[in-house]
């Protein structure tokens, strides 16, 4: 068993971009990005922060706009409008979730295309899905790197991605069916209502996992020489700890890893590459400059 250590892959991939944003500045362009947080969610603003973080460590100018979670969506949506029209900003994120009575919907479609470094806008999906240039998604896109990074093969493997979001599991399925690499795969996309859901995942080369349940992949659910790659990421009590909690992906580590062939361990696996594709993306969007 081998860990896919996405911390080590991302520190590499953040040092092409400290190049690729030093060219860019000797061109007189800075790539910016501004992240909008809405209310005080202690998980919004860490993942915020680390974002903002990564920024720094690059070279990209970050600003966050904070506003209080009784903001209006009307004025939520002129912000974004204001932004859309700054030439000096490249991307624009919005972090997620919104308090209810803001559609995130409509915030999303209000991002200009040329500015969603998240990939969510659904001219971008929708490229995505047609494998046409665009900003690909975040967590999908640090996924590929990874699989590219350690060369697991791909080509004709069985790919079960087990959750349909938006965010990961859709546009993963999608990108894992494309003709290229890392790609080429047979895919199969689960969720919750999937009959026969253990069986299914049993059949998986390579077991994609972003159902937002802790540890709910367990190793009798997993065929020996798998790829397991863990999206999730929830705090566990954990009274041995000193901050009182311990974090744990939607796969029990501990068992399942004994039967793969590379996994993906939580912390320190899928997430610092979501940063990292986050910061792929505004770079892209500010060589539209050039």
């Amino acid at each position: 068993m081998k860990i896919i250590d996405g911390k080590l892959v991302s520190e590499a991939i953040k040092e092409k971009i400290k190049k690729e944003t030093s060219l860019l500045i000797d061109n007189n362009i800075n790539p910016h990005l501004v992240a909008i947080l809405v209310g005080n969610d202690p998980a919004s603003q860490t993942y915020v922060n680390a974002k903002r973080k990564a920024c720094e460590e690059t070279g990209i100018i970050s600003t966050l706009y904070e506003f209080e979670e009784t903001i209006t969506e009307d004025k939520l949506l002129s912000t974004i409008d204001f932004l859309n029209k700054d030439s000096e900003i490249h991307g624009i994120i919005v972090q997620l979730p919104l308090p209810k009575h803001i559609s995130s919907e409509k915030v999303i479609a209000a991002i200009s295309p040329d500015k969603d470094v998240d990939g969510f806008h659904a001219l971008s999906v929708g490229k995505m899905a047609l494998g046409m240039p665009t900003f690909l998604p975040a967590t999908p896109n640090g996924i590929l790197e990874l699989l590219k990074y350690y060369k697991i093969d791909t080509e004709g493997k069985h790919c079960v991605v087990l959750g349909r979001s938006h965010i990961v599991g859709m546009p993963m399925s999608i990108m894992m069916g494309q003709k290229s690499y890392p790609g080429n795969s047979t895919v199969t996309l689960c969720h919750s209502r999937t009959e026969n859901l253990k069986e299914v995942i049993l059949q998986a080369d390579i077991l994609i996992v972003a159902i937002g349940s802790a540890n709910f992949v367990t190793d009798d659910m997993v065929k020996e020489g798998a790829v397991v790659i863990d999206v999730g990421m929830h705090r566990i009590p954990d009274k041995t700890k000193k901050s009182g909690f311990r974090l744990t992906g939607d796969v029990d580590f501990e068992n399942v890893s004994k039967k793969c062939s590379y996994i993906t361990p939580v912390p320190k696996g899928v997430g610092p590459m979501t940063i990292v594709s986050l910061l792929l993306n505004t770079v892209k969007a500010a060589k539209q400059q050039l």
